[in-house]
């Protein structure tokens, strides 16, 4: 997987939110209506609307439109790309080798 800062940096915005997390979490058992969201979340529907841009922007969240309201649900695809970008990050070696660092 190419290196992409911004696609990462979108990302990893998306995960900078206490009230994004907590709507990662209760989209974690499924697919959850706008309405049941901010039922749980106790914020107001822009603020709502904003966060799910952020969420819907990195990909790691879809939404659907059914008539009035906005469904949302983890996207798979998005969540795969999250992990592996994240794993790239943090993987240690050493400069200029693809070697680990220390070996054991």
């Amino acid at each position: 997987m190419e290196l992409d800062e911004k696609k990462m940096a979108v990302i990893f915005k998306a995960f900078g939110d206490e009230n994004r997390i907590r709507i990662l979490q209760l989209l974690g058992s499924g697919e959850k209506c706008a309405c049941k969201l901010l039922e749980e979340m106790n914020i107001s529907q822009p603020t709502l609307s904003h966060h799910m841009k952020i969420l819907c922007d990195s990909g790691v969240v879809e939404g659907r439109r059914e008539g009035k309201w906005m469904h949302y649900s983890i996207c798979p695809a998005g969540s795969d790309a999250a992990v592996k970008y994240l794993k790239i990050l943090t993987n240690v070696t050493c400069r200029d080798t693809d070697e680990p660092c220390c070996e054991e």
